[in-house]
């Protein structure tokens, strides 16, 4: 009989959601999926978060994150949603990213105010929460990407610059430490020049954000 290795949170760096129609991408999947996260594994997360490893979600990850309590801070009770986009329909579109905050992992080589070209492609990214956590988030740097316009503008809420609705034109948040990050865009899907629309050499965008991460932990 074939031995199974087992492995536990202890053995890694890093933890990564990312999302992709999980529980068939039916309304607030992300929900049914960060519960059981809570149930199976809540306890070894609090402690990887504690420790200052570091964890991602993406696009539905993302969901997963806020719906478990993970961000923006480790709480019994979700502080924000994504909820259905504005639209009331699925979006599939290159948008326009500004960074926000570029001193945690995921951002540390990118500067601050630069503009990034990545994908989105989702039914329920529209961030909201209430206008007290809105304010504390900003108080406490929680933002790290807003979507804008070409020219660097923030967008606004103008769509499809905004692509979704959320507030603030929020795509991407952390928590106060900075080691946990959550964003709707899809990073990896603009990592290499042939994903961009106008196929080109070397890559995209979405690599400098996977070479802070690689910088970080090595």
């Amino acid at each position: 009989m074939k031995q199974i290795l087992k492995r536990n949170l202890d053995d890694y760096h890093l933890l990564l959601f990312p999302g992709g129609f999980s529980y068939g991408d039916y309304v607030r999947a992300g929900a049914i999926w960060g519960k059981e996260i809570l149930v199976r594994l809540g306890n070894e997360i609090k402690k990887f978060i504690e420790q200052e490893k570091i964890i991602m979600g993406i696009g539905n990850g993302f969901q997963v994150l806020i719906e478990a309590g993970i961000l923006p801070d480790f709480s019994d009770i979700p502080k924000a949603v994504l909820a259905a986009n504005i639209s009331a329909k699925y979006e599939c579109r290159w948008i326009y990213l500004r960074v926000e905050r570029n001193d945690i992992p995921f951002t540390k080589i990118l500067k601050l105010g630069e503009i990034l070209r990545i994908p989105i492609g989702h039914d329920e990214g529209r961030f909201l929460t209430s206008d007290e956590n809105l304010k504390e988030l900003i108080r406490n740097n929680c933002i790290v990407f807003r979507y804008a316009k070409p020219s660097g503008e923030i967008a606004n809420g103008e769509y499809p610059y905004n692509p979704n609705g959320s507030i603030y034109d929020i795509a991407g948040i952390c928590n106060k430490k900075g080691n946990i990050i959550g964003l709707m865009p899809h990073p990896e899907r603009a990592f290499f020049g042939w994903q961009l629309p106008e196929i080109k050499e070397g890559y995209g965008d979405g690599k400098k954000i996977f070479d802070g991460i690689i910088d970080y932990l090595s």
